[in-house]
């Protein structure tokens, strides 16, 4: 079966998976693509983050701005364009320990950005978006805003601008370009809410044994559908809360900030939001950093293919790593495959919970997208031979997003929400049978056998709004595309295909990671500064190492 959706950096990572505000390292991701297996195996990491469209907060001095309308305005859309956005103090948005950590620097700003549901009724329903920035150290040097995306689907913009601003103070990133960040609809604090399962449906269906028939897949596909479509508007939501309608978003965003032309760095599934955007608005573009791509001409199953080697790869770095530290106790793939096939058997309690294989295998799959994450998963990984599975059920839950009162962020349904309405539908199981091939023999097919079943997309109540094909850009101007070698959500060949596709300029991150871009990588970092600041290119053929 394929799960559609998935992956991620909520803290998810676009940028990789470490603190937004202080750097130290978290066991979470952000990536793209699909990855399989519904809630169970579906590798989401994805950030935390409260579900609501209001924007509390005192307004800051000089608040009200209305720098738009700028640039072209698509027909009907003259009012969106030119509205004026309230800046407003970003403390409130800190509903939990991570996001008071992330919202409450006083150089925050936050705002509510309006944009139609439906780009062909604009008179009709709007919903609200989340937007936060940190504006430019010196303003006197000030280029312009630079907005962020983090990837997922479903990661949110407003804590990777903030994360990343704190990271980077000092840079000439930071000194002369406002850090923007939105959540995309239906992620974080922007509408439309997109609910699938309640909590409890969430708990319920990560300790219950995995379902290995492809009629018993479907049933779980069919009624996870069911429930997006009941709980989430139906196909007036569904059907427009994809990358299509984010894009047209972005140039909104991009026209109320008073920017001409936009300058954007996208990490992930960020790419593909970069390219649409590149796509559909090929005039309003300045500059793009598109940091571990999406291919868009790969369909989903070459996607999955892809990713489970992908994974294979960075989970042999990993062991290798393990061997060389001396340290750890469960260093071959046949020890962690046996200790996973006994917590399949006989799920670990943990207080009045436990941590079921297919957690362990997701937390292990989170932990692959950064060394700084290897260490802290080998103790888990440790701990749980021992008999004590907490610290790797925490792990699985900061990829599901679970908070500590029990809720979940969202971000896995807005992530399955998005991938729906932008994949092509697979609907013919024999179609499945390359990815059943293709991923015999990897970590993850052994964690958990592919099935040719159809998942919930396939019972989607509104139609995709996308299918593979090569970007057509004409009239873009020079891009830089990164890619690391051993990128596990997004695989190096995919950027090394999306720069051709563009006519852009490939940088080569020579590692062991998922995206790399304002993560503190001397080489990949001035070069990335020295493009958006002044459009310098690296030379082609150029490789940045750890």
């Amino acid at each position: 079966m394929l799960v559609m959706p998935v992956v991620p950096r909520s803290a998810a990572r676009g940028p990789a998976p470490v603190n937004a505000t202080t750097g130290d390292a978290v066991p979470t991701g952000c990536h793209p693509g699909p990855v399989r297996r519904l809630l169970p195996v579906v590798l989401a990491l994805l950030l935390t983050g409260a579900c609501t469209t209001a924007v509390p907060g005192t307004a800051v001095p000089g608040s009200v701005e209305q720098r738009g309308p700028v640039g072209p305005v698509p027909a009907g859309l003259d009012r969106f364009h030119a509205q004026p956005l309230t800046w407003r103090d970003c403390r409130p948005f800190g509903t939990n320990d991570v996001a008071r950590g992330v919202f409450g620097k006083r150089t925050l700003q936050c705002a509510t950005l309006t944009v139609p549901l439906d780009y062909a009724k604009p008179q009709a329903r709007t919903v609200e978006l989340g937007v936060l920035r940190r504006q430019a150290a010196k303003p006197d040097q000030r280029i312009g805003a630079l907005v962020v995306n983090p990837g997922g689907p479903g990661a949110s913009g407003m804590e990777a601008a903030a994360g990343l601003g704190a990271r980077n103070k000092g840079t000439e990133v930071t000194d002369r370009f406002d850090l923007v960040g939105f959540d995309p609809r239906g992620v974080g604090f922007s509408g439309p809410d997109v609910v699938c399962l309640t909590a409890a449906e969430t708990d319920a269906l990560r300790s219950a044994p995995p379902v290995t028939d492809v009629a018993g897949y479907e049933a779980q596909s069919r009624d996870y559908a069911a429930k997006c479509a009941e709980r989430s508007g139906g196909a007036e939501v569904l059907g427009n809360i994809g990358t299509r309608e984010v894009a047209r978003d972005l140039d909104v965003l991009r026209s109320a900030l008073g920017e001409p032309k936009l300058t954007y760095v996208g990490y992930s599934y960020g790419t593909r939001l970069g390219t649409a955007y590149a796509e559909a608005f090929p005039g309003n573009v300045r500059a793009m950093v598109l940091d571990g791509a999406v291919d868009p001409e790969r369909g989903v199953v070459d996607q999955v293919i892809g990713q489970y080697h992908g994974f294979d790869q960075a989970l042999d770095a990993f062991l290798i790593w393990c061997r060389g530290t001396g340290t750890c106790t469960v260093r071959d793939r046949k020890t962690l495959m046996a200790l996973i096939g006994r917590v399949h058997a006989s799920p670990v309690a943990v207080g009045d919970r436990r941590i079921t294989g297919l957690d362990a295998t997701r937390a292990i799959t989170a932990s692959l997208y950064s060394p700084l994450t290897w260490q802290p998963l080998s103790d888990a990984i440790d701990a749980l031979d021992a008999g004590d599975g907490t610290a790797l059920l925490e792990m699985a839950d900061s990829s599901y997003g679970r908070q500590p009162d029990g809720g979940y962020s969202g971000a896995t349904d807005a992530l399955i929400a998005v991938r729906c309405a932008d994949d092509e539908r697979v609907t013919d199981r024999a179609a499945l049978l390359p990815a059943v091939e293709g991923t015999r023999g990897t970590f993850l097919a052994a964690a958990q056998p592919v099935l040719p079943a159809l998942d919930p997309c396939a019972f989607w109540p509104a139609p995709a709004t996308a299918t593979p094909h090569k970007p057509r850009v004409d009239g873009i101007p020079p891009l830089l595309v990164i890619s690391t070698s051993g990128d596990p959500a997004t695989p190096y060949l995919a950027g090394v295909n999306l720069a051709e596709d563009l006519k852009a300029t490939l940088l080569t991150f020579s590692a062991t990671q998922h995206t790399v871009f304002l993560q503190g990588n001397t080489c990949v970092d001035t070069i990335g500064a020295a493009y958006l600041v002044n459009g310098t290119l690296p030379a082609p053929g150029t490789t940045c190492t750890p």
